[in-house]
């Protein structure tokens, strides 16, 4: 069976294997300005290593995005829907995220975006967007309406 743990167990990265030109200065440059500007992430300065490897901060000390360069040719690739995702507590931070993510698309054509939409099970409702830029994998914002309901811990 599964173990009781001291903490509860969090999902704490998503690593990605990238094109070393990606995380030279340009690329890099790029990376940084959307992934910040959109999502709030940070880079980690003390990891970044020119073309070889830059690392985001996602929300807390323990999420992160790392992405890495692969000298081998061995770039992540996958279907356009490969994603990870991120909730969040609010219909209105949901929008404005997809907002800063459309108005960065208006200034860099290379954003990918899946318009906000909903998925309704009746007792829960999952608010959604999607969006890529650069790297392999979309990220996925989230919002549960539990629709007046408490979520048990």
């Amino acid at each position: 069976g599964v173990q009781t743990c001291a903490l509860p167990i969090s999902f704490t990265h998503v690593a990605m294997s990238v094109a070393p030109e990606l995380l030279g200065p340009a690329g890099r440059a790029d990376l940084v300005r959307f992934y910040e500007e959109v999502f709030g992430y940070q880079e980690l300065t003390p990891m970044t290593e020119d073309h070889k490897r830059l690392v985001f901060g996602c929300y807390s000390v323990e999420q992160f995005v790392f992405l890495i360069a692969d000298d081998d040719g061995g770039v992540m690739e996958g279907p356009r829907l490969d994603h990870y995702g991120f909730s969040v507590g609010t219909e209105a931070e949901l929008d404005a995220m997809l907002a800063r993510a459309k108005a960065f698309r208006e200034t860099d054509p290379r954003v990918d975006i899946i318009d906000k939409h909903v998925d309704d099970h009746g007792m829960l409702a999952i608010t959604s967007f999607y969006v890529a830029y650069l790297l392999p994998m979309m990220v996925e914002i989230q919002w549960w309406d539990l629709k007046g309901r408490e979520v048990a811990a």
